[in-house]
């Protein structure tokens, strides 16, 4: 934050969004960031200071902006990488080596539970996966080498709320790292580390970004475990392009004002859902018919833009349902202002096998939503023109 603000415990998300992380103002300074569209900078001899290098993640635009998030999350240090995938491979990478063992969530995005049971044991790390709600069952997970706990909140895409605290104290008790990716949230809706939660991970692509126009990653956490992250990227080489920086820098600044249609547009369609017979069954942490509901309203300050829901006829009526639609865009990710529409079992849990997709609560007919901050009236209407064409 910039020294000139006025302080309080923790400024508001919106002010953190627009302000934090900013260096000192001086007179003259331009009041919105400027791009360096540059690989490298002038440097001889160590003398110059720190070598600085955009793949080493320190250009002027991948500071500033980590920065700002280490503001918004409430950690000491993040860093900005070139997407959420980038952001989790390299993180686990940095906390574990050969025979080390993770245990992780059942319930994570296709990518990630590929990523922990499939690509990881390549390189000697193993994981067991739990069902996320309950510490007994993680305990009961570890063994002398579990290094991390990983969990997803919400997750993706039944909306499940997994409390991290009872998870943060087994963590603290056996030296273990608690990360969370709280990618559907936002630091809007969720601050991960002040309910004792070690690492945190966004997709950056999704909400911080918000415009669906940049692919992003961040980490946000204590300053040794950010810079063994860094460490390793710089190997990896996931780096993002100062220009993207740039652009998500935008987009984080209106994340707050946006996030607060997303929490509103989503719940209303929600509870509209729940009353049409069309629809077996909705998935939305803020209704009363939610398992975690309670949980919800105790943890999130909103309860997102996310919504899933079952169709009566499988896979064929979500296939029909989504050909009808006009407003909303039958599109993969999420987050972004307009409304996307997508089947995770085409797309973000396509890896996963019938049985898998089941074990995760993904139904035949299952729709995840996305909404975005239209004009609730107006995707209200085209999702029930959607409902009367699948009537037909």
């Amino acid at each position: 934050m910039s020294s000139d603000l006025p302080s309080r415990n923790r400024p508001g998300s919106s002010t953190l969004g627009i302000h934090g992380g900013e260096a000192a103002r001086q007179p003259g300074a331009p009041v919105v960031p400027p791009l360096v569209q540059s690989a490298t900078f002038l440097w001889g001899k160590p003398s110059d200071g720190e070598l600085l290098y955009s793949r080493y993640g320190n250009n002027p635009n991948q500071q500033a902006l980590a920065r700002k998030v280490a503001a918004l999350e409430g950690t000491k240090a993040a860093t900005v990488l070139a997407s959420g995938m980038g952001a989790t491979a390299m993180t686990l990478l940095a906390l574990t080596t050969s025979g080390d063992h993770i245990v992780a969530s059942k319930l994570l995005y296709g990518a990630t539970q590929s990523l922990l049971g499939t690509e990881l044991p390549r390189r000697g790390v193993e994981t067991t996966f739990v069902e996320p709600d309950g510490g007994r069952t993680w305990r009961g997970a570890l063994r002398p080498k579990t290094r991390v706990l990983f969990v997803e909140t919400p997750t993706n895409p039944t909306l499940r709320i997994v409390d991290p605290r009872p998870l943060s104290e087994l963590a603290r008790e056996r030296g273990i790292v608690l990360v969370m990716d709280a990618t559907f949230a936002s630091p809007v809706n969720l601050r991960p580390a002040e309910l004792g939660v070690d690492v945190v991970i966004h997709s950056a692509t999704k909400y911080l970004s918000g415009h669906s126009d940049l692919i992003a990653g961040v980490v946000a956490g204590p300053a040794e475990l950010i810079a063994e992250v860094t460490r390793v990227s710089r190997l990896y080489g996931p780096a993002i392009d100062p220009h993207a920086c740039w652009l998500l820098d935008r987009g984080i600044r209106t994340l707050d004002v946006r996030m607060g249609r997303h929490n509103e547009n989503a719940l209303e369609l929600a509870r509209w859902f729940e009353a049409q017979p069309l629809v077996e069954r909705v998935f939305h942490p803020g209704l009363e018919s939610h398992p975690d509901h309670a949980l919800a309203r105790e943890l999130l300050s909103g309860f997102g833009g996310m919504l899933s829901l079952v169709l009566k006829g499988g896979g064929e009526a979500a296939d029909r349902f989504t050909a009808a639609l006009k407003l909303a865009v039958v599109a993969p990710s999420l987050g972004g202002v307009e409304t996307l529409v997508s089947q995770p079992r085409y797309t973000s849990h396509a890896a996963l096998s019938p049985a898998e997709l089941a074990a995760q609560g993904i139904a035949d007919g299952f729709v995840r939503i996305s909404v975005g901050v239209e004009n609730v009236e107006d995707l209200r209407a085209d999702f029930a023109q959607a409902l009367e064409a699948l009537a037909a």
